[in-house]
């Protein structure tokens, strides 16, 4: 018993949940019919029209197909009813008139056949109270039949014949109400899409625009970025081009903080090398003033070793000096890397804005697809409003206020077909500004490269600049370790009087080597400031 009781309890889970599948089933495939004409509730409220509409007509038209053949048969055998009944009106007449056995015996067989087939239209009809009125009124006749009674029995039979009729025309009447009630729903859920549609695509129109003027104004504001005008900023809005505004101001900010560095560092360099020329032409000049007094060494013994002092000094200073370049020099590569990275930064920026107004070109792509749709659409909505143009015109009279809405909506038809072909000459437009606007990028890209390259160049020649500071250095050490000799041997000089002519010699060449550095130092210095001249900077 329990088993039964568990087996009851599935099967109607089983079914409840059976019911409650296919409702949601039927309640989703409705829901995506409705999103063919959009989501208002007046759409819905007509979409539901028209299926009820619908559901009504094929109902009356089953009804209609199922019990026409019973309507005529009970429509044939009534008028039997009427022609027999009438037969039996003249056969009293005649019987009154003349009583013999004949025309009795007509009228029996009258009887016999009208009661026959009002057996035969009483198995027809499930229900009729007319017909009940007849039967009765039959039966009281049958004993003593009347020509008041036969009258009787035919009014009753009108009205039977009379209810078929009304019941014909009143389902013909629902069925016609039914079909115009769809048609009607029908073309209401046609202009509503059309009119939704027509909103969407005034929407997108205005959002392209948009777009299209933010990308014109950021193009506008960063023109003069091309040109190396560092003191303009690209203004931030709140659309789509803001973030690529406030990423290109981020890259103008970094590029001002390294163009003023590598000035202030070239400068730095100019300063320093120009001390470094001054100290090089007195150690040319000591250099030759030695080669005076060497001549003299006997007699000035004392004012050589001073002077000797006096370079070993100035050796000393140098080799700081020229340490103080090198560390300078290191510091200009490292800026120059920076710049390096930061041009490098840019180009991805610009690579990126690139992509994006590629990815509004495929957008505006995607809009001339749904311009083809909408123009799909408003041809079948042409060939609808011409059907429904026929239809009205075969209806005559009955017709004419439904070919006046079949004529709006085919004017409405070519309106939505002009203004596509209208949106799409905008859509083409659109593209091939934008491809232009790429295009622009890619040379912008392509300058950006260009700048890299430069500064490449001016961080290999600070790298020229450091390794020559470098042997400057060293050079300036030898000499002061050459200086700090003759000192030690200024007691000895006259004896090695040969040996510091030698020395002296070796250091005058040391000179006008480092002199030589110097300069190239100076030109490269030069070829640094020069590479960044053109970027204009805020004062």
């Amino acid at each position: 018993m329990s088993l039964r009781l568990k087996k009851t309890s599935r099967n109607v889970n089983d079914s409840d949940s059976n019911t409650q599948g296919w409702k949601a089933s039927l309640k989703l495939k409705l829901e995506q019919f409705s999103e063919l004409f959009g989501q208002s509730a007046q759409t819905k409220s007509y979409l539901i029209m028209a299926i009820i509409s619908l559901v009504c007509a094929f109902l009356i038209l089953l009804f209609l197909m199922f019990n026409l053949p019973r309507t005529v048969e009970q429509s044939r055998g009534v008028g039997e009813l009427k022609y027999l009944n009438q037969m039996m009106i003249i056969q009293t007449q005649q019987f009154e008139d003349n009583p013999t056995d004949y025309t009795l015996q007509i009228l029996k067989n009258s009887q016999l056949i009208f009661s026959s087939q009002l057996e035969n239209v009483k198995s027809v009809y499930f229900y009729s109270p007319a017909l009940n009125e007849v039967d009765r009124l039959w039966l009281e006749s049958q004993s003593n039949i009347t020509e008041s009674q036969l009258q009787k029995i035919q009014v009753a039979l009108n009205e039977i014949r009379t209810g078929s009729t009304w019941l014909l025309i009143l389902l013909s009447l629902l069925l016609l109400i039914s079909l115009s009630s769809f048609t009607f729903a029908v073309i209401k859920l046609f202009i509503l899409r059309s009119q939704e549609d027509r909103l969407r695509l005034m929407e997108l129109v205005d959002k392209d625009k948009k777009n299209q003027t933010a990308i014109y104004r950021l193009l506008d504001e960063i023109g003069d970025l091309a040109e190396g005008d560092l003191t303009k900023y690209a203004a931030v809005s709140a659309d789509f081009t803001g973030t690529i505004a406030d990423s290109i101001n981020v890259a103008i900010d970094h590029l001002r903080d390294l163009v003023m560095r590598i000035n202030q560092a070239s400068q730095q360099v100019t300063q320093y090398i120009h001390q470094t020329q001054h100290m090089s032409s007195q150690l040319a000049q000591s250099s030759e003033l030695q080669a005076r007094e060497i001549q003299n060494t006997s007699l000035a013994i004392h004012d050589m070793a001073d002077s000797i002092d006096h370079v070993y000094e100035n050796a000393a200073q140098s080799a700081k000096v020229a340490q103080r370049a090198v560390l300078i020099a290191a510091k200009g590569g490292e800026v120059v890397e920076r710049s390096i990275d930061g041009m490098d930064q840019i180009r991805g920026q610009i690579q990126e804005t690139s992509k994006k107004i590629k990815r509004l070109g495929e957008s505006t792509q995607e809009i001339g697809n749904f311009v083809a749709t909408i123009e799909d659409i408003a041809g079948q909505t042409h060939l609808l409003a011409l059907n429904a143009a026929i239809q009205a015109a075969m209806a005559g009279d009955a017709g004419r206020g439904f070919a006046s809405v079949a004529d709006e909506v085919q004017r409405l038809a070519e309106r939505s077909t002009a203004a596509t072909k209208h949106i799409e000459i905008l859509v083409k437009n659109i593209q091939l500004d934008t491809h232009e606007a790429v295009r622009s990028m890619e040379q912008t890209t392509s300058e950006v490269v260009k700048g890299t390259g430069l500064a490449q160049d001016a961080g290999a020649a600070l790298a020229d600049i450091q390794l020559i500071s470098k042997q400057l250095a060293q050079l300036i050490a030898n000499i002061s370790a050459s200086s700090k000799v003759q000192s030690a041997a200024a007691g000895q000089i006259a004896k090695t009087m040969s040996l510091v002519q030698d020395v002296t010699r070796e250091n005058h060449a040391s000179t006008l080597d480092t002199a030589q550095s110097i300069a190239e130092l100076t030109q490269m210095a030069d070829s640094l400031r020069k590479s960044v001249a053109n970027f204009k900077l805020p004062e």
